[in-house]
């Protein structure tokens, strides 16, 4: 995805329940590799059975813990939140897990991937029984809602309370003695459950939850299946046990921009391979809009293996023309026009050797707002090539996403109200071409569409959103 137009979305979860093991410490790399989806700030929770402990601050996971910090979590459960704020802004109040207390169960944390459509009303109503809000982020909603709800346990606690609750949500919560899950009918945002296993004898030494399957690979656990739409999962000393959400039925709406951009190529979703998925996409954007042109290059690194798809089809060479700095953070200063142009330079070095008197056709998995677009063709002729190809594994994105993605305006979005000949204009490329609707539902696997959320391309949403949730998204502040 071009610099400058990257989309974010809200959050990455993690969670396990393990005797004798460091749980802290799988967490925080559990953490690491789902930092892709949040990098506003982090929290990870304990229980040891008795007592609850958590810590959160504003930051990526490396800068939040130390191995201080750390040691302190002690405990056999442990859950963890790596957070980007599309509802409620970037402050310490909204950073997770959060702690909420119920007069039956007693302390619980909570942490949260996604957006609830209805929380305005949800929130009003809330205040109007008399609740005071601390953060301004919908997770707190959920939280309240729970404590209101008579029960002895999370999980019938849930089965109440979520059948409130509209939008996007992969929650997890965690009392002093269980682990819990829950996934929104839908099934728009990832969840997944895993088990930790000892290699030699390959006894199990606990169970995992985790956004993305990359988290499972990287603490060790062994990938067991994805939670289902409306399903609530408990994992104690009892063992595991399951619930489903009270709800109307409703088909399974994954976000395809899971599949396009945010979740890790070497994750598995839906039983299928990330990268080998985008690889198809670029397989058939070649097919579907070829070019003459001598070199393939992509926008390191989440355009990656559609270009490889794309050159393999068209039999272009795929190189590495641009080369991309490990070392700009997300923090890095832009004060000045002048300096976001150098900035961009910093970020991304071309290699004028391989592009000087080269036509060049530029794989990347999407535009969404176009902001620096402009300034990559330029560095690219700049770098000597005599002509710049535009390929975007994606349809062209049209209308805003109110379910966690941070893309909630119509007048940001570049290909709104624009042809792709408008597009390509404005970004400076010789030919500008998108992924075709079809084309993408044959790329993963789904030619009718079913079980996909496309609304960001097409406008149809598979729930009901109101008309006025953009003005209210932050009007808590």
């Amino acid at each position: 995805m071009m610099s400058g137009d990257e989309m974010r979305e809200e959050c990455g979860v993690f969670g396990v329940f393990a005797e004798d093991e460091d749980v802290a410490g799988l967490t925080y790399f559990g953490l690491h590799a789902l930092q892709h989806r949040g990098q506003d700030s982090a929290g990870i929770g304990v229980s040891d059975g008795q007592v609850i402990t958590h810590y959160k601050n504003m930051g990526l996971v490396s800068e939040v813990f130390d191995q201080d910090l750390l040691a302190g979590l002690r405990g056999h459960i442990a859950i963890g939140h790596t957070r980007y704020s599309t509802y409620g802004s970037t402050t310490l109040s909204n950073a997770q897990p959060l702690r909420f207390d119920h007069p039956q169960i007693g302390p619980f944390l909570l942490a949260h991937n996604g957006n609830l459509t209805n929380a305005a009303a949800l929130r009003d109503r809330l205040r109007s029984q008399g609740v005071m809000f601390a953060s301004s982020s919908d997770t707190e909603i959920v939280g309240h809602l729970l404590t209101r709800v008579p029960g002895k346990t999370l999980e019938s606690l849930l089965a109440t309370a979520l059948a409130e609750v509209e939008g996007a949500y992969c929650l997890l919560l965690m009392t002093k003695d269980a682990l819990v899950a829950a996934r929104d009918p839908l099934g728009i945002r990832p969840l997944c459950l895993g088990a930790l296993a000892d290699l030699k004898t390959g006894q199990g030494r606990g169970q995992v939850l985790a956004s993305e399957t990359c988290a499972l690979d990287v603490v060790g656990a062994e990938f067991l299946r994805e939670i289902e739409p409306a399903e609530i999962v408990s994992i104690s000393a009892a063992g595991l046990g399951g619930a489903t959400i009270p709800s109307q039925a409703a088909s399974r709406a994954m976000c395809s921009f899971e599949f396009i951009y945010f979740a890790r190529p070497d994750s598995v979703l839906l039983g299928q391979s990330l990268y080998e998925t985008r690889r198809a996409m670029g397989r058939q954007l070649a097919a579907e809009s070829p070019v003459r042109a001598d070199i393939v290059i992509t926008l390191p690194d989440s355009g990656t293996p559609a270009a490889a798809g794309f050159a393999e089809a068209s039999g272009i060479p795929f190189v590495e023309g641009l080369i991309r700095s490990r070392y700009v953070t997300r923090s890095f200063i832009q004060p000045t026009q002048g300096l976001r142009e150098s900035a961009i330079r910093l970020k991304f070095s071309p290699l004028r050797h391989l592009l000087a008197g080269k036509r060049v056709v530029l794989v990347d998995d999407s535009i969404v707002r176009g902001t620096t677009t402009r300034h990559i063709v330029d560095e690219l002729r700049r770098a000597g090539a005599i002509e710049v190809h535009l390929r975007i594994a994606s349809p062209p994105i049209r209308f805003p996403c109110f379910m966690g993605i941070d893309m909630t305006r119509p007048g940001e979005l570049i290909a709104a109200g624009r042809s792709e000949a408008g597009v390509g204009q404005i970004v400076g490329a010789d030919s500008l071409r998108y992924l075709t609707l079809s084309g993408l539902r044959r790329a993963v696997g789904r030619p009718d569409g079913n079980g996909f959320c496309f609304a960001c391309f097409t406008g149809e949403y598979p729930i009901t959103v109101p008309d006025d949730i953009d003005d209210v998204r932050f009007a808590s502040e």
